[in-house]
């Protein structure tokens, strides 16, 4: 929260730049060190159980899937160790038209899998039957390297990918496109709506990019937030230039950087 010491006051001398960030938070003009976009230890647990209370056990939770399915998934959760990261398949597999899906899906699992991370992949029963979308050799592929847990197709992926991921801890990541505005929404509290957001934004890896053959590349996760944010001497402001389109999950590149004079 902002007290009267942290605003511009008409007796102050300020002076402003435009500025970048470094990958490590230090502002390129100022080199003061942005807030760590990651939630401290009592952040995450008011985040998590106001998500398990109002999102996973809302009312409006089984209009998405059955008491007996998300029943069936916290099971199944429950007997595996935690996630490093956890995968919404078809958000994901749908990321790239012009590549099959289940390519597109068995590529980013490889590559989360060769980091040595302890995967979860959420899908539709649909994707196990052999289509020309659904490749069933690369589905056993996906199988082989990744927990995976299939809902009935009528269901929605998002609770089950939300309960895992916090079920998991403050270290997991989730990879999808989607801005989960919906989910937020339901959140009883400015606050953790504002912790929500935080939450999304330093732990959403979004497909950036895959060619058959090469590397897959992810929207990088910045170690810092990117918000407006001030400290004793100085205001960090981030902005888009005009006719900027940007997603949620995606940052703003340029900051104007305030420091006050002595």
């Amino acid at each position: 929260m902002l007290s009267q010491d942290n605003l511009c006051r008409p007796d102050q001398k300020w002076t402003g730049r435009i500025s970048t960030v470094k990958p490590s938070g230090v502002c390129q003009s100022c080199r003061s060190l942005l807030e760590s976009i990651q939630l401290t230890e009592e952040d995450y647990a008011d985040l998590r159980d106001s998500v398990m209370k109002n999102v996973i056990e809302g009312k409006d939770v089984f209009k998405k899937t059955t008491p007996e399915e998300l029943e069936s998934f916290k099971h199944f959760v429950s007997k595996r160790p935690p996630f490093d990261v956890v995968i919404d398949g078809l958000n994901v597999a749908h990321s790239l038209g012009r590549v099959s899906q289940s390519q597109t899906l068995l590529a980013v699992v490889s590559e989360l899998n060769q980091q040595g991370l302890s995967i979860l992949v959420l899908g539709r029963k649909h994707m196990l039957f052999s289509t020309q979308s659904w490749n069933r050799h690369h589905m056993n592929q996906i199988q082989q390297k990744a927990h995976c847990f299939f809902t009935e197709n009528i269901s929605e992926d998002d609770p089950f990918l939300l309960y895992a991921a916090l079920h998991s801890g403050n270290h997991c990541n989730f990879v999808s496109r989607d801005l989960m505005r919906d989910h937020k929404a339901c959140l009883s509290s400015g606050r953790t709506r504002q912790l929500f957001f935080k939450w999304q934004r330093g732990h959403q890896l979004v497909l950036y990019n895959f060619v058959p053959g090469k590397k897959v590349r992810f929207r990088k996760i910045q170690s810092y937030d990117t918000i407006a944010q001030t400290s004793a001497n100085t205001w960090h402001i981030p902005f888009d230039e005009e006719g900027t389109e940007r997603s949620t999950y995606e940052v703003p590149q340029k900051w104007l950087c305030l420091t006050r004079l002595n």
